[in-house]
């Protein structure tokens, strides 16, 4: 059963990649979802995201002091987050298109008890354990 939180004040909250690009880019629903989380978590997985796509050491700074100034947790990858996103691809790629990455953000979410904020439900939505609160930019 997919669940959609429709009141997120309070939640303790995994934020995807998308969610942290469309804050940077200005977007008030983003920003006001981020700033309504009672904790803000990221996925090693997204850390990595965020660094990647940045272009230049300048912009990677601004990410990390973003992170930083925001009081945004880093989680880890561990045994059970790499076993749990290895039975997310098996069980969701083919029927799914479940990339790695993306099951790595998946079972970080689900290996916290976390909400996972994103903007793209068709990614994660055959994630039965999984609870979302989808952002619509």
């Amino acid at each position: 059963m997919l669940r959609c939180l429709n009141c997120v004040v309070g939640v303790l909250m995994l934020f995807d990649t998308d969610v942290l690009i469309w804050i940077q880019r200005g977007n008030l629903k983003a920003a006001a979802l981020f700033e309504s989380a009672e904790t803000r978590y990221v996925s090693l997985q997204t850390y990595m995201e965020l660094l990647q796509c940045a272009p230049s050491k300048k912009n990677i700074r601004l990410a990390k002091k973003f992170l930083t100034d925001f009081d945004v947790t880093v989680l880890p990858l561990t045994e059970d987050i790499g076993h749990r996103a290895a039975v997310y691809v098996e069980e969701y790629t083919a029927s799914h298109g479940l990339r790695a990455g993306d099951a790595l953000v998946a079972a970080t979410a689900s290996g916290h008890d976390l909400v996972l904020a994103t903007s793209n439900e068709k990614h994660f939505k055959a994630i039965q354990s999984l609870q979302l609160k989808v952002l619509k930019p």
